[in-house]
């Protein structure tokens, strides 16, 4: 993992000296505290390098990185899985050393960028300069897992591991926000791709390649995007879960490549804890990280560590109690470096300063539930799919019905939404319609960027295509705002994440089991849990589904109140065009315990910190 800044310039200079280009380089020093490095490629190009050294640490790993016959530099953020399988295939010899960036530069020479990227298995973003052709290319991962951001006004482009790097380049310091863009945020409490905040100011798609030539002309290309449909499924269990059981093994074996020490998160869910078997299978000495606190709903350290004693790990868990990890509230928030509303960054942080103290490496189980059902809403949005085509009146009156004479225990709200896409969206949306109408009254009149497809699909009454529909919006959605909190977390502690579940291989793979395996009440990712339970049958299966969370209720109103208050009321709220007084009420209506709007104030807080 590292971090790394480039700025393409199409005038006769660049737009910044070397001392204030290495100025915005160490804003992600975090990113890569072990060495820092410079090149100047003519007028036009420079690229600076924070290196976090995981594979082959010697110099030969060094970046900004040349290709051997001088055609191509790049700098590279990420680890690429199967690079010694592609030496294999190259006619090469040369090697200085065994790092994956410079078998990407001999594949450029070999095989030309788009070959080259579509045969990468891993999680990257990549800048790569051809000397002869005078173009920039800016690569993202099919999956999203590492971020890359960038400016582009038609003259100068900076390119980015974080995105204050950006805004804080003087071609964009002085931009203003992006209405919708704005809006995006504050209904889905994240910064989705490809947009930025302020104009001129975006995001590289999961995918996406996209180059500029030395006249300022741009392209985009998506090499790789999720399926929406499959024609064939595995819809025996027993067969989907041997295929899936032993890809899990495949792909956890892949991914243990690294020079330094390795572990994994261990929450004693179901994903981190199908991750740790198949690493105990290859990796003897496992160590596990968990992090423990006094909430008896929320804690699942004790579940943890009754898998970790089947398995026989090297287990070290942090318990904490509630104050405690309140004292970690403003180093967490530090590594926001983009507005960004997961209050569950606060644990991620903690499990990752964790593991830091013993490894450089650790995998997570992140991508489970989005590839194999795992959240409840699959099933609130589909329990409907019988009514949700009838007329938006007679929705209304069968849920209405339902309500009165069971409690809606058959049908729920999500019916009344006016389609199956609007009420998923709607399920990832904290920040009520009154409220942020109130708040910014100039949005209310503002749609959202055209360019935002994420829950763009029609209905059916077919519950396989409905799942399926859902998975590439969860996929697009959700799990894009949760790799970006477990890379803003674990990067500020110079931490590498690798998420085997989102392996491209394994993404294939859960493709082709039948949505229906894992989908009915109380059925989320059965086919995972069947896998677990005939691994570890010593752990009971886990019958409510818990997340180490954080009582931000109660801090609102106690501990944080006088730090949310501050930073709310005196905030510059003029290029946000929000209404103070609203912020005003929403404080009082939460301390005096009215409503619980801790999402929609640490949506504001995020954005304003």
């Amino acid at each position: 993992m590292c971090g790394f800044l480039v700025e393409y310039n199409l005038s006769t200079q660049n737009d910044l000296n070397k001392d204030r280009f290495l100025d915005l380089l160490a804003l992600s020093r975090k990113r890569g505290p072990d060495s820092r490095d410079y090149m100047s490629i003519s007028l036009h190009v420079q690229m600076g390098f924070n290196r976090l050294a995981i594979m082959d640490t010697s110099l030969a790993g060094q970046q900004p990185m040349q290709s051997p016959n001088k055609k191509f530099t790049i700098v590279f953020n990420g680890e690429i899985y199967n690079h010694l399988n592609l030496r294999k295939k190259l006619n090469y010899n040369y090697y200085r050393g065994h790092s994956d960036t410079e078998t990407i530069t001999v594949c450029l020479e070999v095989w030309g960028v788009e070959e080259t990227i579509k045969s990468l298995n891993g999680m990257f973003s990549l800048v790569i300069y051809n000397h002869q052709t005078q173009e920039l290319s800016l690569v993202r991962d099919f999956a999203g897992i590492k971020p890359l951001f960038y400016g582009w006004n038609g003259k100068t482009l900076v390119a980015a591991s974080q995105y204050d790097q950006v805004t804080a380049h003087p071609a964009y310091s002085s931009k203003t926000v992006n209405p919708q863009v704005l809006k995006l945020y504050l209904q889905q409490h994240f910064l989705p791709a490809p947009f930025g905040l302020h104009e001129d100011t975006f995001q590289v798609l999961p995918g996406e390649i996209i180059t500029f030539n030395k006249n300022g002309f741009k392209t985009h290309q998506r090499y790789w995007e999720l399926p929406v449909h499959q024609n064939s499924f595995i819809s025996d269990p027993k067969e989907a879960e041997t295929y899936i059981e032993a890809m899990i093994d495949q792909v956890v074996q892949r991914q243990l490549i690294s020079d330094v020490p390795l572990g994994a998160f261990l929450s004693g869910g179901v994903d981190s804890s199908l991750i740790v078997s198949s690493l105990k299978k290859f990796h003897k000495n496992t160590q596990v990280f968990t992090i423990g606190s006094d909430s008896k709903i929320h804690d699942e350290s004790q579940r943890a560590k009754q898998f970790a004693e089947a398995l026989d790990l090297q287990q070290t868990i942090w318990n904490l109690n509630a104050k405690e990890i309140l004292g970690y509230w403003d180093e967490a928030m530090n590594a926001l470096h983009e507005p960004m509303a997961d209050f569950s960054v606060l644990p991620t942080y903690l499990v990752s300063k964790l593991a830091k103290n013993r490894v450089s490496v650790a995998l997570s189980g992140d991508g489970g539930d989005e590839l194999f059902f795992g959240y409840e809403r699959f099933w609130s949005v589909g329990k409907n799919i019988k009514y949700q085509h009838y007329p938006g009146l007679l929705r209304k009156g069968l849920y209405g019905f339902d309500k009165y004479t069971s409690g809606n225990k058959n049908l729920n709200a999500v019916l009344i939404a006016s389609s199956q896409a609007n009420a998923q969206q709607g399920l990832h949306s904290r920040f009520r319609n009154e409220w942020l109408d109130a708040l910014a009254p100039d949005l209310a009149g503002v749609a959202l960027p055209d360019a935002y497809q994420v829950y763009n699909y029609q209905n059916t009454k077919d519950t396989r295509t409905l799942l399926q529909y859902m998975r590439h919006s969860e996929f697009y959605g959700m799990m894009q705002k949760t790799l970006r909190k477990v890379d803003l977390a674990s990067m500020e502690n110079s931490l590498e994440v690798r998420v085997p579940f989102l392996d491209k291989q394994m993404i294939e793979a859960s493709l082709r089991v039948d949505p229906l395996l894992s989908y009915g009440r109380n059925k989320r990712k059965q086919v995972l849990k069947n896998i677990l339970h005939k691994r570890i049958p010593s752990v009971a299966e886990e019958t409510v589904k818990k997340g180490f969370s954080i009582p931000l209720t109660a801090w609102l109103r106690e501990d944080l109140k006088p730090l949310f208050t501050e930073r709310l009321l005196d905030a510059d709220l003029t290029s946000f065009g929000f209404d103070r007084s609203t912020i005003e009420r929403m404080l009082k209506v939460h301390h005096s315990g009215q409503q619980d709007l801790k999402w929609p104030l640490f949506t504001l807080y995020a954005l304003l910190k």
